[in-house]
């Protein structure tokens, strides 16, 4: 039996990147023999998006969901997910840094023998086409040092916008998911391995995109805070 996939898309004010990004998406789904959806999970944009996406996905299977105010990334994956229908569950960046037909590899291991699959820059077959300056590598690797001592062990990159799940095993994380920032992927990973879900860790293609949503200065310290505070939000 073919496939179900639900493809998330969390966005806040990406009325630039959005146009090209659905343009490439929606013509690789339209390309594929399994049926699929898009869900575009607006964060309380102030821009076109909602428009943008209404426009572009008139014809295709697929939901907007939009929220009146910014609550944040993890807050916007949350509510795409929960409302999803897939078999299948890829949540995607606006910028897609990873190109959607990596999704293809993704879902034959979900297919077979994984719960859980993430993208990975960090690995020696990953190919990262377009680097983050020196900085923001730095406190990414910094970052994924902390969380993996802290929530999560064995995962080289946990922040990379591009991961898969098994559709039944999305819903039971993010119903439990309670983080709105950028941490929530550390929680989803933390949630995951507590449950003893299976979860592999792809090498995929990425190009940075130079419009990062992170803050340099601020989001770093509070997605550390975030980090500390996941086995507390979890201990019961």
């Amino acid at each position: 039996m073919a496939p179900f996939l639900s493809v998330v898309i969390p966005a806040f004010n990406e009325e630039k990147r959005l146009p090209q990004t659905l343009n490439t998406i929606l013509g690789f789904l339209k390309r594929q023999e399994f049926d699929s959806e898009i869900i575009v999970s607006d964060d309380g944009s102030q821009d076109g998006t909602v428009a943008i996406a209404q426009e572009k996905l008139r014809n295709f299977n697929h939901r907007i969901l939009i929220t009146s105010q910014n609550r944040g990334k993890g807050h916007a994956v949350r509510q795409g997910v929960l409302v999803s229908a897939g078999q299948y569950i890829l949540f995607t960046d606006a910028d897609l840094s990873t190109p959607i037909e990596e999704v293809s590899r993704f879902l034959e291991r979900l297919k077979h023998d994984c719960d859980v699959v993430i993208g990975s820059r960090a690995m020696p077959d990953s190919k990262v086409e377009v680097h983050q300056n020196f900085l923001r590598e730095l406190m990414g690797k910094t970052f994924n040092l902390i969380a993996r001592a802290w929530a999560f062990k064995g995962i080289h990159d946990s922040q990379c916008g591009f991961k898969g799940f098994r559709g039944d095993v999305a819903h039971k994380l993010f119903s439990e998911q309670k983080l709105d920032g950028f941490s929530f992927d550390v929680e989803i990973l933390y949630l995951a391995q507590k449950h003893g879900y299976r979860i592999l860790e792809l090498p995929v293609i990425w190009r940075n995109s130079a419009q990062s949503r992170v803050q340099v200065l601020r989001d770093p310290l509070l997605m550390f805070w975030d980090v500390l505070k996941i086995r507390r939000l979890h201990s019961q």
